[in-house]
């Protein structure tokens, strides 16, 4: 999977980028904010990338920012927001103050987005608002580091259908006493882990 991408800016537009590495130009869907704060055309470019596969169809998202891309993770974990509402919703409201609407309930703020109704705002403040950082606090020193193996591991049962949060604690459970493991024996451990 794709996790991040550097190379040069060919093509930008509010809800699209292409970004050219290797001689290979990807497309990138983008939120509005990322947008507003990409360089020229022809310069190069740095994007964290989430890869979303289906049956018929791999996308790219891009980001600037690592807690954009946490946020759009969160919001698409949501029952009911797909990618391109959560790339809506990121291009809808800055982030810091959607995290402060879903963290304090403000579901008539969120329903102004375009594309929420009422029930899926309330969904995203159901299911989000105790997995959410308060805004303006770093996120990245709280989550856990994993090595190259352990991202594999996430990335295989992320593929399989699991949720990301649910894989991170199986595999955290497993790593805990802090000896290195291969990916077929760490993969095996944690889907039996959420297998149970």
């Amino acid at each position: 999977m794709i996790a991040h991408l550097r190379g040069t800016l060919l093509a930008k537009h509010p809800n699209q980028v292409i970004v050219e590495a290797a001689g290979v130009g990807y497309d990138v869907m983008i939120s509005v904010p990322t947008f507003s704060d990409l360089p020229a055309i022809g310069t190069e470019v740095a994007l964290h990338i989430h890869t979303h596969v289906r049956e018929d169809v791999i996308a790219l998202y891009g980001f600037l920012r690592p807690a954009e891309k946490l946020l759009f993770e969160k919001l698409i974990s949501v029952s009911g927001i797909g990618p391109k509402l959560a790339i809506t919703i990121l291009s809808g409201m800055p982030a810091d103050d959607m995290v402060t609407a879903i963290r304090g309930g403000d579901v008539v703020r969120l329903t102004r987005i375009p594309g929420i109704g009422k029930k899926t705002a309330e969904r995203m403040v159901l299911e989000l608002r105790d997995k959410l950082p308060q805004p303006g606090i770093p996120t990245t020193p709280t989550l856990p580091a994993t090595t190259p193996v352990e991202e594999d591991v996430l990335s295989a049962l992320v593929n399989l259908g699991y949720q990301r949060v649910a894989a991170e604690k199986a595999l955290a459970g497993i790593t805990k006493d802090g000896k290195p493991g291969s990916f077929d024996s760490l993969f095996r451990e944690t889907l039996a882990g959420l297998s149970k």
